[in-house]
């Protein structure tokens, strides 16, 4: 009797092992959060575009005729960190979202970050740049995909030191995006035999930037560099002080596609700056970017945070396939994400390292002046370029403890 009980259990067990099994095989149902910008400052950067680029990639994936079910949700979380952790919780929990797409704001993404991972959900960030996410914060549910704080201060900072322009002062949003720029940058204007000789710290979504590039015009900096992005960024007082003019430079830390067509050629030309996309860079990226605009009310052509929404669902869903069904496991997946090697039209060949790092190269561009440029979204020309295994952080260098030394 005992001997049969034993072995009705043990079959029991054997028989509930192979159905969770094959659940787990046969789930391929994915919700998908795109947790953005819809209504500030980096709206156009990231907003709806990335939307559309997350609906573009479900499609172009051709996951649907394989039998996945792929949903698309979104948010706006109005770049303030605890309603995007709200946001987080409620979609993880409830709305059973798989993977948060996006996640603009370094300060929303470094709250998120922490959610994501105590939930064991996926976190695709294409669109925060504090190189802290793949440093001393990183977690074995997080992939940076597209750009980085340490990227733009080596490419952009490394040049213009370089270049002459040996003395600095910042211009700095005042929360974790803007303080990882200014930290990264000073770090490499110094390694560079450069000095930061001053530095002003304005708040998100600044109106009136006046006597901030009073400070800058004052401190006579050869290089005054602008640590924050998007509306921030694309504020036209510096002309008015006749900054550029008056012999200093304006170094755009981090700028967009968008920023630029905002500013206009006339007030941008000349910006240097790194990015890790571009719309115009071949045939793969313009094929893209058109069909991405014809979607777009404003016809925008992609930026940077947009494309890697793009590219970096294209590989998520990659994983899942070779998992042969959605785990509902964050780590899991993303260990896979990991161990495959990465290859998409927009950013071409890479991979992603142990600390969720996504490795490609950088291109340093220059704004065109209106009479180099043949038409609209002709903005950019290449200046030089930064090879994947020379563009990031170093793993010799990392504080991430996935990282073995």
């Amino acid at each position: 009797m005992k001997a049969k009980l034993i072995a009705s259990l043990l079959f029991g067990s054997a028989l509930t092992l192979a159905a969770a099994g094959a659940t787990a095989a046969d789930d391929k149902a994915v919700k998908i959060g795109v947790l953005t910008d819809l209504s500030g400052l980096y709206a156009d950067l990231g907003g709806q575009g990335s939307i559309v680029a997350a609906e573009m990639a479900v499609e172009d994936s051709g996951m649907a005729k394989k039998g996945w079910k792929l949903d698309v949700v979104s948010a706006d979380h109005q770049n303030k960190p605890d309603i995007a952790t709200n946001i987080a919780r409620q979609w993880i929990d409830v709305d059973k979202v798989d993977v948060l797409m996006d996640v603009l704001n370094s300060g929303v993404a470094l709250a998120v970050n922490n959610v994501v991972k105590e939930k064991n959900a996926v976190m695709i960030n294409s669109g925060a740049a504090s190189s802290d996410l793949t440093n001393s914060q990183c977690t074995p549910n997080t992939v940076h995909w597209t750009y980085d704080t340490y990227m733009l201060a080596h490419s952009t900072g490394q040049a213009l030191v370089k270049a002459g322009g040996n003395t600095w002062f910042f211009i700095t949003a005042d929360y974790a995006f803007g303080a990882a720029l200014e930290r990264d940058t000073t770090a490499v204007v110094q390694a560079a035999g450069g000095k930061v000789i001053g530095g002003v710290k304005h708040p998100l979504n600044t109106s009136d930037f006046s006597s901030f590039l009073l400070q800058a015009q004052a401190s006579k900096a050869k290089i005054i560099g602008m640590a924050n992005a998007g509306g921030d960024t694309t504020n036209k007082q510096a002309a008015e002080f006749g900054i550029v003019a008056g012999g200093q430079k304006l170094a755009g830390l981090l700028l967009f596609l968008t920023d630029v067509h905002s500013l206009g050629l006339k007030v941008a030309q000349g910006l240097n700056f790194t990015e890790t996309f571009y719309w115009d860079m071949n045939d793969q990226t313009r094929a893209f970017s058109k069909r991405f605009a014809e979607r777009m009310k404003t016809h925008a052509e992609p930026t940077m945070v947009q494309a890697g929404v793009y590219a970096g669902l294209l590989h998520y869903f990659k994983a899942l396939e070779a998992l042969e069904g959605n785990p509902h496991d964050g780590a899991r997946v993303v260990a896979k994400m990991k161990e495959l090697p990465t290859d998409d039209p927009l950013f071409g060949k890479g991979s992603i390292r142990a600390d969720g790092r996504k490795i490609h190269p950088a291109y340093l561009f220059e704004v065109k002046s209106p009479a180099e440029s043949k038409g609209a979204w002709d903005y950019y020309k290449l200046v030089g370029t930064t090879s994947a295994d020379q563009a990031f952080r170093p793993l010799s260098e990392s504080a991430c403890p996935l990282v073995k030394k």
